[in-house]
């Protein structure tokens, strides 16, 4: 079994529209490029800031400008029109705890993707309301990230944690917002008892390869911190075009063999199980 869990069906561009993207022609060409590369389970996890719904939670300046659709919509065109998984990925905007629990369980969703893009209002990868700024070190920056990780885990909100080290993404060179100096796991140790505590699944993401970051998401040491710990493994690509569902998978399987993981997570309703890793 090889899954990609983590897919957009649409662009991050605001004006990619639901009408558009929302198809059945525009599913089976990701379903197409799954077959290509032997993933048989597949779903689909739009970002929940998409959704009018959202602004429930949070009103944002960015969620503000892109909550243009609406989410029973989404959820209907998946469970009548597709075959996919339905899945949703929602941001972990501490003290909003409560509503995005209601919001989610208003949904029969098959599983919940969690991702920590913002601290409090600021955001780890754009320039748009960034985080990145002479006032707070790369440390202090990178502190929080995982701190705030270790938060969205503990949770219960989700079933899987998306790119879990998703501050790096700028890469190793960037000058205004570099890594920390030293051996990182003392930053990945952050978010580790709350990885344990919520029972969460490990995302790895291909996603990475593709970014100025240049690796899997997350580092393979931090990896094997989750997988000594106990944290089962969920395998995605954060695709965002047919193209890149199931992208550079043979270095995420490499990795995990060199661990010795040799099962994935499914979903259905939210239950999750155990999988062989395997190519149909």
């Amino acid at each position: 079994m090889l899954t990609d869990y983590h897919l957009h069906l649409r662009p991050d561009d605001p004006s990619a529209s639901a009408a558009r993207h929302f198809t059945a022609e525009n599913v089976e060409r990701y379903r197409a490029a799954a077959r290509a590369r032997g993933i048989d389970e597949l779903g689909v996890s739009e970002h929940i800031y998409r959704f009018a719904q959202a602004l429930d939670v949070w009103r944002h300046p960015f969620w503000v400008d892109n909550a243009t659709d609406d989410l029973e919509g989404y959820c209907r065109f998946v469970r009548e029109h597709t075959d996919l998984r339905l899945g949703v990925e929602a941001d972990f905007i501490a003290g909003r705890e409560d509503r995005m629990a209601e919001l989610l369980s208003s949904y029969d969703f098959d599983y919940v993707v969690g991702s920590v893009h913002f601290l409090q209002d600021r955001a780890v990868d754009m320039d748009q309301y960034t985080v990145w700024d002479r006032s707070q070190s790369p440390e202090r920056i990178w502190e929080r990230y995982f701190r705030t990780l270790g938060e969205a885990a503990r949770s219960g909100l989700f079933d899987i944690l998306a790119h879990p080290d998703l501050v790096k993404v700028w890469g190793r060179a960037d000058r205004e917002r570099p890594h920390p100096e030293g051996d990182l796991r003392r930053y990945y140790e952050l978010a580790l008892d709350g990885i344990v505590e919520g029972r969460v699944a490990i995302e790895l993401s291909t996603a990475g390869l593709r970014k100025r970051a240049g690796e899997l998401y997350p580092a393979p040491a931090f990896l094997q911190m989750c997988v000594e710990a106990g944290a089962p493994v969920a395998l995605s690509s954060d695709a965002h075009t047919p193209e890149d569902v199931g992208a550079d998978y043979e270095r995420a399987l490499e990795l995990l063999e060199r661990l010795g993981v040799g099962e994935l997570c499914i979903f259905e309703g939210r239950w999750r199980q155990l999988a062989p890793i395997g190519a149909t």
